[in-house]
């Protein structure tokens, strides 16, 4: 594990990741294997690997953009933003990251929205993911993928009503 991944959030990150996801509930910027206690499958705002403190799995977040397909990053071109190491393919889907992250990270901090619009946070897993109005969904199954997939606009507005409430039960 490398060091930047042991690293605790100073308060000004976590002041930023606030103001980030902020924005994100207002839509002035875009944040973009878990079964779990009834009310949360998960606990962290960012969805990370718990033993090894990685954002999408090691997944890199540009290449659902530029590859159409989940490509895993390399432990060299890692990126810590929102208290998570984010890793990349290139160096150019790393930079593009870092200058605009609201982008390329998933909404919801990688929470499936179907169950945010259901008032649960449940992990996304990178395998199942849609890119919808140019943001990236990350889903806990195939079949909330579907679900999503048959009514996006719907479960879009379930999950930004529901949001502001889960967010405030997950850890910065």
């Amino acid at each position: 594990m490398t060091t930047l991944r042991r690293q605790r959030p100073s308060r000004l990150a976590k002041l930023g990741f606030a103001l980030v996801f902020a924005a994100a509930v207002t839509g002035a910027w875009d944040a973009g294997g878990v079964i779990g206690r009834a009310l949360a499958a998960t606990t962290e705002q960012i969805v990370t690997d718990r033993n090894t403190g990685l954002a999408l799995f090691g997944f890199d977040p540009v290449s659902y953009f530029t590859d159409a397909k989940a490509q895993a990053g390399h432990a060299e071109l890692e990126l810590n933003l929102g208290g998570a190491a984010w890793r990349f393919r290139n160096e150019g889907n790393r930079a593009a990251f870092a200058e605009h992250p609201e982008i390329y990270m998933p909404r919801y901090g990688g929470h499936d929205p179907v169950a945010i619009g259901q008032s649960i946070a449940r992990a996304g897993h990178p395998d199942f993911w849609v890119i919808n109005d140019k943001k990236l969904y990350l889903f806990y199954s195939e079949e909330a993928k579907i679900e999503f997939e048959l009514d996006p606009k719907v479960a879009i507005l379930q999950a930004e009503a529901n949001w502001p409430h889960v967010r405030e039960t997950l850890t910065p």
